[in-house]
């Protein structure tokens, strides 16, 4: 009996020391209490976000400017973390750890606020980028949305290597072995970095900008939809997409429709030799005043406006005529344009002339009756002798 006693006392004994010692040297019940802290910490981090950052994202609903909308809804999240870290934070004071996991639970802690905030960091670029667009006025919109994605990487690895520091790892060194490897990978891809030079390039010269109409080299003739660091996307007539590498646009001859200041028509119109000169002249003087008082139309000197008989050609007069529209938009020009030639049809018509087409005239010429008769020599049908 007293055997069995002694033995349920050695086995009460090695209870209490689990109990006391059984999670990394500390009691069980100790770490039952710290897990309740951190329960707590994250039950108060889903009430804050139900009242605290309700009622702030309703009051910034009820302010006119939507920036306090954006920066309420972005910095939710980060303000939750710093609940989940003193939740951490407050369990391992209650633990009083002690050496390695002293340590280590001081660099979760630190990790967790760091992490915070620059996530909250990165997500207020987005509503503060409304500021940055103010550059616009001397930079373009692609270089802008390039600038801010710039300062989004550069919050993540100044986050990155924040973090890194608390657990004791140098980043010198890190970045020391990725120079290394850059100028590798450099050496390999020459292309990709041509093409991010060339996209800076066409950005920096403005040569164009998302929604231009441009054209390279007589055969790419699209809308740009996007500028990437290393390609454009441009947006065909036959509504395909076409990847351009940058390099191609920065480097080569390239039409930007778009920047037209006015749209050009440049006709040549043909008409019947038949014509008398006060036709020709009336015909001319009535298609030029229509140009000058119509209003689609730019006068002189703010662009150039002609209307000359060019040229005698082999079956007709031609008349150039030289114009541009107030308009460059294009459905608008073709308007314009359709009118002009309604307008031309109807002049050539009341003045009694017409337009001439590709003809040719036969003279034949024949002989009179006293002409003498053409001689023709027999034909030797006999044969070899």
């Amino acid at each position: 009996m007293n055997d069995v006693t002694t033995h349920l006392d050695d086995f009460w004994k090695v209870i209490l020391e689990v109990w006391n010692t059984g999670v990394f040297g500390y009691s069980i019940g100790d770490a039952i209490v710290a897990l309740l802290i951190v329960l707590v910490f994250y039950v108060l981090r889903g009430l804050f976000r139900r009242i605290v950052i309700s009622a702030v994202e309703r009051w910034a609903k009820r302010t006119k400017n939507t920036i306090d909308d954006q920066i309420a809804n972005t910095l939710g999240g980060p303000l939750q973390l710093l609940f989940v870290a003193a939740g951490f934070f407050f369990a391992f004071q209650y633990l009083h750890l002690e050496g390695e996991f002293e340590t280590l639970g001081d660099n979760l802690v630190r990790s967790l606020i760091a992490f915070s905030i620059f996530w909250g960091l990165f997500n207020a670029i987005g509503p503060l980028s409304v500021l940055l667009k103010r550059l616009e006025t001397f930079l373009t919109r692609e270089m802008v949305s390039w600038l801010i994605t710039g300062i989004k990487w550069g919050v993540v690895f100044l986050g990155a290597a924040t973090i890194l520091q608390m657990w004791g790892i140098q980043v010198g060194p890190i970045l020391a072995g990725l120079g290394l490897f850059g100028v590798a990978v450099a050496l390999g891809a020459q292309d990709l970095f041509r093409n991010l030079i060339g996209g800076l390039c066409v950005l920096i010269e403005k040569r164009f900008k998302v929604g231009d109409w441009i054209e390279v080299d007589s055969v790419i003739n699209g809308t740009v939809e996007h500028i990437g660091f290393r390609s454009t996307k441009i947006r065909l007539f036959n509504m395909s997409p076409l990847y351009v590498p940058n390099q191609k646009l920065s480097d080569g001859p390239l039409t930007n429709y778009s920047n037209m200041t006015y749209r050009r028509i440049y006709w040549k119109i043909s008409l019947e030799y038949r014509a008398t000169l006060d036709q020709l002249k009336n015909i001319r003087a009535e298609i030029e005043d229509y140009l000058m008082t119509e209003g689609a139309f730019v006068n002189p000197p703010d662009a150039s406006l002609f209307v000359r008989y060019d040229s005698f050609n082999e079956s007709s007069i031609d008349l150039m005529l030289y114009t541009f529209t107030k308009t460059t938009v294009w459905a608008e020009w073709l308007e314009h344009k359709e009118n002009l030639a309604y307008r031309v049809k109807e002049i050539v018509e009341s003045n009694g002339c017409a337009f001439a087409f590709p003809s040719q005239s036969i003279y034949i010429e024949k002989t009179g009756q006293d002409a003498p008769e053409v001689f023709t020599p027999p034909q030797d049908t006999a044969g070899p002798k």
